[in-house]
């Protein structure tokens, strides 16, 4: 859904003085400086002079900006309704003209928008040098929200000179749109489309990784496993006929989505929530697309907020409604107490994601507890997000130029202190996985697609 503001009406017209007009009054100046060389002039006589030039000067350019008043431009602001955070949204801006002065056609015009303060944009100010009445000007910049919620544009201040160049007219016009910034809609999109062209076009491809569930019998072509051979309906039709089998639909995939302290650090310019609630979105629509079953529990010390298993991809639509507005909190997550909500409301078998982040085998001594409570009944799988900026300084090469011994034993410090994170957080994720879940320990702005590949790989190989 894509939203456009329209707005002509000009507010708050200011009169800006240019270089050209400082330097043609400043030559006023040459005036009593010239009468002061013939005989007999007066001084009040030469201030006079250079008073009568100012003013006629300053009428011209009075006269000047009455010309640059006669612009009327229509501004028209368009985007999509709901925006997606972190990414590049574009936004479109339409001018055209409506009005001009009698002897002048065209002008050069800069535009700098009122986007939201929050909001990083790729420019502040947009320049066209031949803006004409003859046919509208079309303007594209684009923006990246930092954060979820409302906000909105409220005006737009445009700038252009004077024909004759003395003066700026600069004013705004009043064009207020709203938007929603969501979750990654973007990413999803792209994911859909991804996901769809792999249904379409790789069919013989999946079909030769495997599944579980029958869906039909064909010929034979290289490749295929002859453990697949149907040897009656081969000799029905004297000719090699194989099996086509397909990931098992209706599983129950339950995602966990940890609201709680962990997820509020800043990784890579987003919170550790916002990439996490990407990511589960992106899993959701995966899920929904291979016909499996997605509930969501959204939790600190305890769940607060429970979606419960659904197939469909209008489910998504619900998920998006619930989930959108969220932030995390500062309370400590209560893993094992969630665990036990879970084994005690939900009996069918399922696979359960985990969505947070570990520290060491000590400090997530509680969520190995949990994931280890939910492996007999469920197949678990940790997902941790990273911070990519940890790698950047574990991996970072010695500098060979020479410096001071403080910094040298300062960067020394910094990247041992990097490599035992990871180390600690290696051992952690190598415990659970003796326990039998499932790990992932991916960069935050990498997990979506990583954590989808493998929810697939999984959905392949039948370990559900």
């Amino acid at each position: 859904m894509t939203v456009s503001t329209t707005a002509a009406a000009a507010t708050q017209n200011r009169f800006i003085p240019t270089a050209r007009l400082y330097v043609w009054l400043g030559l006023g100046f040459l005036i009593p400086l010239g009468l002061s060389w013939m005989p007999g002039s007066r001084v009040e006589v030469q201030w006079a002079m250079m008073g009568l030039y100012d003013a006629i000067i300053l009428a011209i350019a009075s006269w000047d900006y009455r010309q640059a008043l006669q612009w009327q431009i229509e501004l028209t602001r368009s985007c999509e309704a709901k925006l997606s955070i972190g990414r590049e949204n574009a936004i479109e801006l339409g001018l055209q003209v409506l009005a001009h002065p009698a002897n002048t056609r065209s002008t050069a015009l800069q535009l700098q928008d009122g986007i939201p303060t929050e909001f990083r944009c790729d420019t502040d100010v947009l320049s066209i040098q031949d803006l004409s009445s003859e046919q509208p000007i079309q303007l594209t910049y684009r923006l990246w929200p930092p954060r979820r919620g409302h906000f909105s544009w409220t005006s737009a201040h445009l700038r252009l000179p004077s024909p004759w160049g003395l003066v700026l007219r600069q004013w705004q016009v009043s064009a207020n749109t709203e938007v929603e910034v969501y979750p990654d809609l973007i990413g999803l999109r792209q994911l859909s489309i991804r996901l769809s062209l792999d249904a379409t076009g790789n069919l013989q491809r999946r079909h030769r990784v495997g599944g579980t569930e029958f869906a039909e019998l064909r010929e034979y072509t290289v490749g295929d496993d002859v453990r697949l051979i149907n040897w009656k309906a081969t000799a029905r039709r004297q000719q090699p006929i194989v099996r086509v089998l397909e990931p098992e639909r209706e599983q129950p995939l339950l995602i966990l989505l940890d609201q709680g302290r962990l997820m509020t650090a800043q990784v890579a310019g987003l919170s550790r929530f916002d990439w996490a609630l990407n990511a589960t979105l992106s899993l959701a629509l995966a899920g929904l697309r291979r016909g499996d079953q997605v509930g969501v529990a959204v939790f600190d010390k305890t769940i607060q907020h429970w979606i419960a298993p659904q197939p469909g991809l209008s489910h998504l639509s619900r998920l998006m409604d619930v989930l959108h507005a969220l932030e995390p909190n500062r309370s400590e997550s209560d893993y094992s107490g969630v665990a036990a909500q879970i084994l005690n409301q939900y009996t069918r078998r399922a696979l359960v994601v985990v969505l947070t982040d570990i520290v060491d085998e000590i400090a997530s001594e509680d969520l190995l507890m949990a994931m280890g409570r939910l492996s007999p009944r469920f197949l678990p799988f940790c997902v941790a997000l990273r911070d990519p900026q940890v790698d950047a300084q574990a991996h970072r090469p010695l500098e060979m130029a020479p410096t001071p011994p403080s910094n040298a034993v300062q960067q020394l410090y910094t990247q041992a202190v990097a490599l035992d994170l990871l180390h600690q957080r290696r051992l952690a994720f190598a415990k659970l996985q003796a326990q039998g879940s499932l790990v992932l320990d991916a960069p935050a702005p990498l997990v979506s697609e990583a954590l989808v590949a493998q929810y697939l790989r999984t959905k392949m190989r039948g370990r559900l």
